[in-house]
């Protein structure tokens, strides 16, 4: 176990208030002490480290210039949040991060008065932080909104479809731009610490508002060579023409690692008397710990690690691969034969797999950044002029182009491919994160085809036979983690759509299973084999077309039926029984099931335990046939006429 640092200030700082105590010379040293407790924490807990270990200056500062919480912080995301979790009261449970009870990885809003609206998915800060700034505008409260936005989020439409309406913000909005990354600044140094300090004081922006409002007097080509000129002349040393153009009070660059000039740039911005204003902030992923600094993208995400050798606790090397990987190895190894295929990614290689495709194929993969609206209709460009895309994202990030996957690929019937990655749920990222509703939003739309993968080989199946469905859009959905142990077939095949298989014949009792609750399905039909009850188990493998020739006599011959998936009410049960109703089914005495996850928002855990919860486990289903007997046997047949 990793020793907790010696932090003597720190210790004196339970909240921002403490902070604001400090004279501006310890600053530097509550930095070091920061840094130095969450790498402990995170060493101990896993979680995001490079982004936080990056905003430990801009933290601090943010915190003893603005007057937190009245002054709302609204971290984009949310996983650089952890130092500014530690210095608003929650200390003594930061070591709980991420885990069943704890904190969260992200910001969340019944977690404390310092986080002012919750985050986990990209790009919602600025909207957020206007919302807040035009309220205490229109109800005259004093307060500011400050938006901490990294510069990978700006790639996001979003983030400037809320920037081109700052200007009803006025001088309540201040967008900082964490600049970690895409090296889109100039080099730093005392030049530009200078000038950013310059462009920030009240005496110059003054001198360029009265200017600019001096200049609109003016006849008309005279304003506009005012501008150039007045534009050409700051911009030649900040580059903030894009952000201007927006509306915005550009200031920066800035080096986000010199606390002390941090705090003389942001009381300037906190006290002028102008409209928005968005500081340029240039930091390290990674800043303060060697290892993270040296592999920004091996410590942005981290389970357990040692402090002093920086090496990860990965558990035993071996076992089954992981989901994603074999998504990404089967499509590479398909794409050697098939040069129409394409993969597409927003901002997720290696979280999908299309890394192992990149790998292989770099001119066929394209990752578009946090623009998933983008990719998808992107893709669907891809699939009309007659190439194989295939969509990787996570089910949860898919929400967030609904809207394309309706408008141009399904009424359109357009052959785009969908691997949604983390469907279900998926432990210590919680809600946020968990694919819990793309069956529902999906198996609702004309032309789809989707389908869920019981096992790795299910998955490897389904990829080629996505690749052969040329004939509308098709989506499969496959978890978080590794697979089951399976053996991955050389070959993969194309599997017939509609139709899935029987595992495990029985009489009594029939367990229609959708996606990796096959393993669960199939202890539980031991369980109940034990009591007696003659147990089928049917992996229906596609939610939509369903294999309406299976589920009907499954449901004929047995005097139990039960149907379990790993998503929200309204996606496979949902349609089994609006096939048993259209069936006349109902009518006949029906004895069926549906079990689905909780309308409810789970919090992060393990997933074992989520599951449970959630009843989709072996116990659940036995629970559940049990129960469904009894009544049964009672004459009461849940959601059918006795």
């Amino acid at each position: 176990m990793n020793d907790r640092p010696e932090t003597p200030l720190l210790d004196r700082v339970a909240t921002p208030e403490d902070l604001r105590k400090l004279d501006r010379g310890e600053l530097r040293q509550l930095a070091d002490e920061l840094r130095a407790e969450t790498i402990s924490a995170v060493s101990s807990t896993g979680g995001h480290l490079g982004a936080g270990l990056g905003v430990v200056e801009l933290t601090v500062a943010l915190h003893y210039v603005f007057d937190t919480p009245d002054d709302r912080l609204i971290w984009d995301v949310g996983h650089q949040a952890y130092p500014h979790k530690i210095i608003t009261g929650r200390r003594d449970r930061i070591r709980t991060l991420r885990q069943g009870g704890g904190l969260s990885g992200f910001t969340k809003r019944s977690e404390s008065e310092y986080d002012p609206f919750g985050a986990a998915h990209s790009s919602t800060s600025i909207s957020a932080a206007l919302g807040f700034a035009v309220a205490n505008k229109l109800s005259g409260a004093p307060g500011k909104a400050i938006a901490v936005i990294g510069d990978g989020a700006m790639s996001a439409g979003m983030a400037y479809e809320a920037m081109n309406n700052a200007a009803q913000a006025g001088n309540r909005l201040i967008v900082i731009l964490n600049d970690n990354d895409m090296s889109i600044a100039p080099p730093v140094g005392g030049l530009s610490h200078y000038l950013a300090r310059l462009v920030s004081s009240n005496k110059y922006l003054s001198v360029r508002h009265l200017a600019q409002r001096f200049a609109r007097k003016l006849p008309e080509p005279l304003h506009k060579a005012a501008r150039k000129a007045e534009e050409y002349a700051r911009t030649m040393v900040t580059g903030g023409t894009l952000f201007e153009e927006l509306g915005f009070y550009y200031v920066g660059p800035v080096d986000g690692h010199d606390v002390e000039r941090l705090v003389d740039i942001l009381e300037n911005v906190r006290d002028a008397e102008v409209g928005p204003m968005l500081v340029h902030v240039v930091t390290k992923k990674g800043k303060g710990y060697a290892p993270a600094e040296a592999a920004a993208d091996k410590y942005h995400g981290v389970v357990k690690f040692d402090v002093v050798t920086g090496k990860q606790d990965k558990g035993p090397g071996g076992g089954p691969p992981a989901y994603q990987n074999v998504f990404g190895e089967t499509l590479a190894k398909l794409a050697e034969s098939d040069p129409k295929i394409c993969a597409v990614t927003a901002a997720m290689p290696s979280g999908t797999g299309v890394d192992k495709f990149a790998a292989a194929h770099p001119d066929r993969a394209f990752d578009v950044g946090i623009a998933e609206q983008h990719a998808v209709t992107f893709a669907a460009g891809l699939a009309a002029q007659g190439m194989r895309p295939f969509v990787a994202i996570y089910s949860t990030f898919l929400q967030r182009a609904y809207d394309q996957v309706v408008h141009d690929v399904a009424i359109q019937n357009l052959p785009v491919r969908f691997a949604m990655d983390r469907a279900g749920l998926v432990g210590a990222d919680g809600a946020t994160h968990a694919g819990s509703f793309d069956l529902a939003y999906l198996c609702t739309l004309p032309n789809f085809t989707v389908m869920a993968a019981a096992d790795e080989a299910e998955l490897a199946h389904m990829v080629k036979t996505m690749e052969e469905h040329d004939s509308g859009p098709i989506a499969v959905r496959y978890p978080r983690g590794n697979g089951v142990g399976v053996p991955l077939p050389e070959t993969p095949e194309v599997l017939e759509i509609g139709k899935g298989r029987v595992v495990r014949e029985g009489r009594q009792v029939a367990i229609l299973s959708l996606g990796t609750r096959l393993a669960e399905a199939l202890k539980a039909a031991d369980r109940l084999d034990a009591q007696g009850l003659s147990t089928t188990v049917a992996d229906l493998r596609f939610a939509k077309p369903l294999d309406e020739e299976l589920i009907r006599r499954l449901l004929a011959t047995h005097e139990v039926a039960v149907t379990i998936e790993e998503a929200a009410i309204g996606g496979f049960g949902a349609h089994v029984l609006t096939l048993a109703s259209d069936a006349g089914l109902i009518d006949a005495g029906l004895k069926l099931r549906t079990m689905r996850l909780p309308d409810t928002f789970q919090d992060q855990d393990k997933p074992e335990k989520q599951y449970a919860e959630a009843g989709l486990d072996a116990d659940g289903i036995v629970e559940t046939v049990l129960k469904a007997l009894r009544h049964n046997s009672a004459g009461v047949v849940e959601g059918a006429r006795a």
